[in-house]
């Protein structure tokens, strides 16, 4: 009985934040809409799609897919996400639902369904456009890309979980979102591809979780099985980032 309440609970919650999020313009925007039209802007620039003998034959355009997709994760984990829990916990949600079948935990699920949902919708848009607009191919290796995008958006929402444990208020946590969310474009490859990137540089990049994640799905649209070590820098950095969030996590 207990479990069909809790499991009734569970529903409500999901379609109520359903409700709420698709009210957002903004985070439907940037998660959703932003990262193809990145797409759409740089592969109307000619040179973006001639083939480079620096890239191996390949284009800049072959390159800004998997940065798109990168994109969303981060918009979804460091700004959108923490931003709502914070608001919630600010406002006392957290602590009310404590007193009813909806527990807290079911709220905190629920978000992580829905950014996880809107971060695939963003990832299938972006090869979808890449592919119709500009013919981009689409990844050879497709469990490898899987495995990548797993790990990246489960590092991208860990990371999320962290900047709302550590954020008492919701514009503590869009401070802190915003000053995370320009490093974290620039490791995934926004402004310079992590293919392009000085050898030194790259090496650094890589030890992050959104450079990692990079080069593990570049590697996986050209075929190849994503290197294990990218892979393993996304599984450490979501296994740490996820033990602090549940440290320093607090509902009130």
């Amino acid at each position: 009985m207990a479990t069909t309440q809790d499991s009734r609970a569970s529903r409500a919650v999901l379609r109520s934040e359903f409700r709420l999020f698709t009210r957002e313009p903004g985070a439907i925007f940037w998660i959703l809409v932003f990262p193809t039209a990145l797409i759409s802007i740089l592969g109307l620039i000619p040179a973006f799609r001639e083939a480079s003998e620096d890239l191996d034959g390949r284009r800049v355009i072959d390159l800004y897919v998997p940065v798109a997709v990168l994109l969303s994760m981060i918009v979804a984990g460091v700004q959108s996400m923490p931003a709502v829990l914070s608001g919630y916990r600010e406002r006392g949600i957290l602590r009310r639902l404590s007193a009813t079948p909806a527990r807290p935990q079911t709220l905190l699920t629920a978000q992580l369904v829905l950014h996880g949902t809107a971060i695939a919708v963003s990832v299938a848009l972006a090869l979808v456009v890449g592919r119709l607009a500009f013919s981009v191919a689409l990844p050879d290796q497709l469990a490898g890309y899987l495995l990548a995008l797993l790990l990246t958006g489960a590092a991208a929402l860990a990371l999320g979980a962290v900047i709302t444990a550590l954020s008492r208020t919701t514009k503590i946590a869009q401070t802190v979102g915003t000053v995370v969310f320009f490093p974290a474009m620039f490791t995934a490859g926004v402004w310079l591809p992590v293919q392009t990137m000085p050898d030194a540089l790259r090496d650094i990049v890589q030890l992050t979780p959104f450079g990692a994640a990079s080069q593990a799905l570049d590697q996986a649209a050209t075929g190849a099985w994503p290197a294990w070590s990218h892979l393993g820098v996304m599984a450490l950095w979501t296994m740490v980032l996820t033990a602090v969030a549940i440290r320093r996590f607090r509902w009130e």
